[in-house]
Order: structure tokens, then sequence, then C-alpha cells
């Protein structure tokens, strides 16, 4: 059996994750990120957020349970350097950020990994509900069974040598089962109820964290424009805004109106009707190939450009500098800039890349 340093966030996932690899004969040990000062707030405010005090608590409390060892390290400089203030600042230049995507390479995959090898741990394992197969030209990455949860997505810009010593228990189980083992387990995380806002920002008022970090100088205030010139109004800074949104405007008009690009260069909102929304393709940098070598003639596969979004099929260009051209079967709504996008083969995740425009 190998040794295997867990990441536990406190949570259901990564506890279950811990307890199912200490059940198999595995040696764990148990570690945790602190990414987020909280003593600012309530320290309860951020429960269920990511390394909270109470969710630190809680892991511990569950490492204590299996009997195994249990690390917490503080990496909130680090968090705050790689992952908020880039955060901040693709808001601030008219961009939609995508910190999660950000996290697991820089993060989960970067510090926690070497963490794990300064433990003397064989493997990482994670809560990822993603499943990966071994391959003899390199590890395959491939969607969890329950594609309602699958976040193979959120893994498309990690490095491909982190994978050759990772674990992902829980990527052949059901979200159900793995609460079903947990309670089997008699784990007192159970049934707790999941986050799904930011951890860095736990009242989910992101408008709100971008200006408190943002100096007035620094909004990017400007004109409201319809897609034909038109003047219709001013907004007070584009970070409150993203390709495809509605609400907040501040506008009235006869048709609804959406916003269908930020313009950087001169600060202009620009909207528009839905139909102006739908692109039939995109440009994508900094590409990373987990599954595959980087392609260096036309690929045919599927893509996908949020999480929460179907794959389409699409034909992907290399154009040189780890770029691609994505030209999609049908057309999308609301590419966004600065949000990622995958590429599938059914179930394998073959790579990625950063939405630069369309």
């Amino acid at each position: 059996m190998a040794r295997v340093a867990v990441a536990m966030s406190g949570g259901v996932d990564s506890s279950t994750a811990a307890a199912m690899l200490r059940e198999d004969g595995h040696e764990v040990v148990g570690v945790t990120l602190q990414l987020w000062d909280y003593t600012a707030e309530n320290l309860t405010s951020g429960r269920g957020r990511c390394c909270s005090p109470a969710d630190i608590a809680d892991a511990r409390i569950v490492s204590d349970q299996l009997n195994i060892p249990h690390y917490v390290f503080d990496h909130s400089d680090a968090f705050e350097d790689h992952i908020v203030q880039p955060f901040v600042q693709e808001y601030k230049n008219g961009m939609t950020p995508s910190p999660c995507i950000n996290c697991n390479r820089l993060v989960k995959f970067d510090i926690l990994w070497k963490l794990a090898r300064g433990l003397e741990a064989d493997f990482l394992a994670t809560g990822h509900y993603a499943r990966l197969e071994p391959s003899p030209a390199r590890p395959q990455l491939h969607k969890g069974i329950d594609h309602s949860k699958d976040q193979s997505y959120f893994l498309f810009d990690v490095p491909v040598e982190r994978f050759e010593k990772v674990m992902f228990p829980l990527g052949g189980l059901a979200k159900g089962e793995v609460r079903a083992t947990a309670r089997r387990l008699n784990l007192p995380v159970a049934d707790k109820a999941e986050s799904y806002e930011l951890c860095f920002i736990p009242d989910g008022n992101k408008d709100n964290f971008v200006e408190m970090r943002l100096p007035i100088a620094q909004r990017r205030n400007g004109p409201i424009r319809h897609l034909d010139g038109t003047l219709l109004g001013h907004h007070s800074g584009l970070h409150r805004f993203t390709v495809g949104q509605r609400r907040g405007l501040g506008l009235t008009s006869a048709e609804p109106l959406f916003v269908v690009a930020l313009e950087r260069g001169t600060d202009t909102l620009v909207v528009g009707s839905s139909e102006a929304l739908a692109a039939k393709k995109l440009n994508a940098v900094r590409c990373n190939w987990v599954s595959i070598e980087a392609p260096t003639k036309p690929l045919r596969a599927h893509a996908r450009i949020r999480h929460r979004h179907n794959e389409v099929g699409a034909l992907i260009t290399p154009v040189g500098n780890d770029r691609v051209c994505v030209q999609f079967q049908e057309a999308q709504r609301a590419i966004t800039p600065g949000q990622g996008v995958a590429f599938y083969d059914g179930d394998l995740l073959l790579g990625g890349g950063w939405i630069e425009g369309t």
C-alpha cells in the first residue's frame, strides 16, 4: 500500500476520500491549506466556504476519527498573490476570471502537490469528481462518473506531469454514493451542506469585493453604447459586467438588452439583442494539453466554454504559440473572454485554453 497525502477541506467529499483510502489500507496523511484570513469576519461566517476555522476544525475531527495525522499549512499570502489579486485585476480590465481553474493549477496541484512530496507521500489525493487512467504515454483524465458533479473542466490547465502521482478516489462514484459511504463510515460531515460560492467572497457579493480592493481612480467608468453606436448611458465600472448579462444595466429600452462586449481600450460597455450574443468561433490562448500531445494540425473534438455548459462539436486549429482557433458546429451564446474552454473526446479531457475573444 502507498503513503497518500489527502487534501482535506473539512467537507464530505475530501473526508470520504480520506476514509476510503484508509479503509483500503493506505497510509493516509491529512493536509489542509489555510488560504483565507477570516479573522476580520465572524469566525463561522465562512463555514463551508473552504478553509474557514470551522471547516479546518471539521477536517481535524475527521482525521482524529480516522486515526491519521493532520497538518494545516498557512498559504494565504500565496493565495492572495496568485488568485485574489489577479481576480480583481481581470475584472478591472473587463474580463471574467475563473479563479477555481487557477486555484487548481497554482495551489492544489502546485503548492499542495509539493507539500505532499515534502511529507514523503507517494501520491496526492483530492475529492475531485474526475477519473485518472494509466497510459504508457501520459495519464488519461476522464470526467467523473457523476456528470452532474464532474470537475474535469476545472483541471484542464494543470500540467500533465502532476497527474502521474495523483488519486481521485471519488471519480467512480455518484454524489449520493459518496454521502452513503460517509454515513456508513460514521463520518460527522456526512450530511454537511455543500458550498457553491467563491471561498474568498463569503457573502457572495463579487462587485463589493472588487470595489473594496480597487481604488476609485482605477475603476473603469465609461459609456454604454448600442451595437449601432448610439449612446444609451454611462456605467460605474466594467468590473460590474460580463458578456451575456441583462440585469443591472440601468437602461430603459423597448427590447431586452444584453452585454455583448466590454471594450477595454475605451472602457465602453456594448449592448445589443440576444441574437448578437451568438458566435461560431473563438480564439484561445495559453493552451494546455492533458491527455494528448499538443496537436500540430486541426483536431475535431467537443468544446465546453464554461463549467455549466453542454459541449458542442468543434474544429480546433493550432495557430502557434499555444494558441488555437475554435470553430463550432453550432453558434454558442455569450462566449466570454477570461473564461476557460475545455476540449473533450467523449469523457476524455484533451486539454483547454483561455478565451481571448471571438
